[in-house]
């Protein structure tokens, strides 16, 4: 007879996984990933909201750029009684900015269910969340890779957004308005040197 110990380990290897995959067009020489686990798959309480942000001691994990706000988006697991897989929620933690997940735009503290496939944009970050489906239903799993080329032009069939460009054969965001696209917006209390130091960096 299986002990609870050897039930719980059998369980655990099919564990949900968030792959999430990450751009932004200063990423090779900004260092803007450098606190997130890439490459490494890492194990989460499905009970507990996994959050992104800059701030590294509220978040789960963190971005190193001014430019994004202390708490930017939250990810929450649940379940429903007609399914038996592990679902997820996306909520806005971010005051001052829209997060666009596909081709809605939540404000803050909203929130909406997350697809299987879901492109996620806020100021000039990209994230590809896919879920890959597990038994599992105390903890799930996060995998990050960062990507060489925006999601939104990696394939034009990844979200319902997009559409393909005659000339070129790239993608556009057509569901993307202009303030979008646009660098995120800065919190109240950003030092004046890092908002100095952005700036310049921006300039160059």
């Amino acid at each position: 007879m299986m002990n609870v110990s050897q039930t719980i380990e059998t369980e655990e290897e099919f564990l949900t996984c968030l792959r999430i995959k990450l751009y932004h067009p200063q990423q090779s020489f900004k260092g803007l990933f450098g606190l997130l686990p890439v490459g490494n798959k890492t194990k989460h309480a499905a009970d507990d909201p996994l959050r992104l942000g800059r701030d590294a001691q509220t978040c789960t994990f963190a971005l190193i750029d001014a430019r994004v706000s202390r708490k930017q988006l939250a990810l929450h697991a649940y379940r429903t009684p007609q399914s038996p897989d592990m679902l997820f929620t996306i909520q806005n933690l971010s005051q001052r900015g829209q997060l666009r997940v596909n081709s809605s735009a939540l404000g803050y503290l909203e929130r909406t269910d997350l697809p299987d496939k879901a492109l996620i944009r806020f100021g000039e970050y990209e994230m590809l969340i896919v879920r890959e489906s597990g038994e599992a239903k105390a903890s799930f799993q996060v995998e990050f890779e960062v990507l060489a080329v925006p999601p939104s032009r990696e394939s034009c069939t990844c979200v319902p957004s997009l559409a393909p460009v005659m000339d070129t054969g790239s993608c556009v965001m057509n569901s993307f308005p202009a303030q979008g696209r646009a660098l995120g917006p800065l919190e109240n209390d950003e030092p004046s040197h890092l908002v100095a130091f952005e700036a310049r960096t921006n300039s160059v």
